[in-house]
């Protein structure tokens, strides 16, 4: 799978705050109003094209990777760069997961080289968890915000 990696724009924003998930991955729908898409704008987002350029994902890094819940629980030590990603609704759990992840961490590694990488997870998404172990990802720590359990998972 041939992956373009692009800047942000409100167009890709718009079509992300669009996505919606079945449950209980509806838990990662995002805002379709004029918040949500200026949230994908202002911070470090990137969008995620097949090579027909149409959009099939995105991802961030830092600060807006972090769950806040547990950075009060101190889930989020120095050293290490958070990402947080999204693919298509439609796309999802049909084994595009891999190569949409690994296209994510080796642009990251060329960009930021030397960085170690964190991630978290919904304890519940257990695709992505397992996704996250076979690429190298291992568990940390979890916490909770509320009724939802998070993993917190690091690579060296």
């Amino acid at each position: 799978m041939d992956l373009i990696i692009n800047k942000m724009s409100e167009e890709y924003a718009s079509q992300i705050a669009s996505w919606k998930y079945e449950p209980p991955y509806d838990f990662y729908n995002s805002s379709a109003s004029s918040e949500g898409i200026e949230e994908l704008m202002e911070l470090p987002y990137y969008a995620v094209l097949n090579s027909n350029g149409e959009l099939i994902g995105f991802f961030c890094i830092g600060e807006s990777a972090q769950v806040p819940a547990g950075a009060e629980m101190g889930a989020y030590s120095d050293g290490f760069i958070d990402i947080g990603l999204g693919m298509k609704p439609e796309l999802t759990g049909n084994g595009f997961g891999f190569a949409f992840f690994t296209r994510i961490l080796g642009y990251l590694q060329v960009k930021l080289h030397g960085v170690l990488f964190r991630l978290t997870v919904a304890a519940f998404n257990e695709r992505a968890v397992r996704l996250y172990r076979n690429v190298g990802f291992e568990e940390s720590m979890r916490f909770y915000r509320g009724a939802i359990e998070f993993i917190v998972m690091e690579r060296a």
